[in-house]
């Protein structure tokens, strides 16, 4: 763009603009508008509901112990894919999750270079006390949404992903 154009557009955007507010040239891009910035907002409003109702654990070492329930003992690297987790994160997760003697890896029977990862008993009993926090979590994320736009809000990042 030539400085020419650029000038008529903070013209044009001065002039809709609230008095004492600095001008702005007129770009297209408005942040609230962004899809990112969206998503990441939603994102936060649920990290601080999940921090008020699940203190003991981060919301993705909450989806590991959950993925794990679900799908019994899997690789570190199958568990990071399956949570969508680079490796270097899933790690980090799986170690603090076992030091904390929520998780525990054995070799794999069919490939001795592989460990299994998997909850323990203690693992399992607090995501079971924890699930239905869980639910309340999710839920309270999308109070604000109608029961059909919830619908539709699912539907449409599950094809997002």
């Amino acid at each position: 763009m030539n400085q020419k154009s650029d000038e008529t557009q903070v013209k044009a955007s001065e002039e809709n603009r609230e008095p004492g507010t600095p001008p702005v040239p007129d770009h297209g891009y408005v942040l609230d508008d962004q899809i990112g910035y969206l998503l990441r907002k939603a994102y936060q409003r649920n990290a601080v509901i999940f921090s008020e109702k699940v203190r003991d654990l981060t919301p993705t070492q909450f989806a590991v112990m959950a993925r794990l329930s679900e799908r019994g003992p899997v690789s570190q690297n199958r568990l990071g894919r399956l949570v969508g987790l680079d490796v270097a994160t899933t790690k980090g997760v799986v170690d603090r999750l076992t030091a904390r003697g929520f998780l525990q890896g054995r070799k794999d029977p069919d490939d001795k270079r592989r460990q299994l990862i998997s909850l323990t008993e203690e693992g399992f009993r607090f995501f079971l006390l924890n699930a239905p926090k869980g639910l309340e979590i999710s839920a309270e994320t999308v109070a604000p949404l109608t029961q059909a736009e919830q619908r539709s809000l699912f539907r449409i990042l599950k094809k997002l992903q």
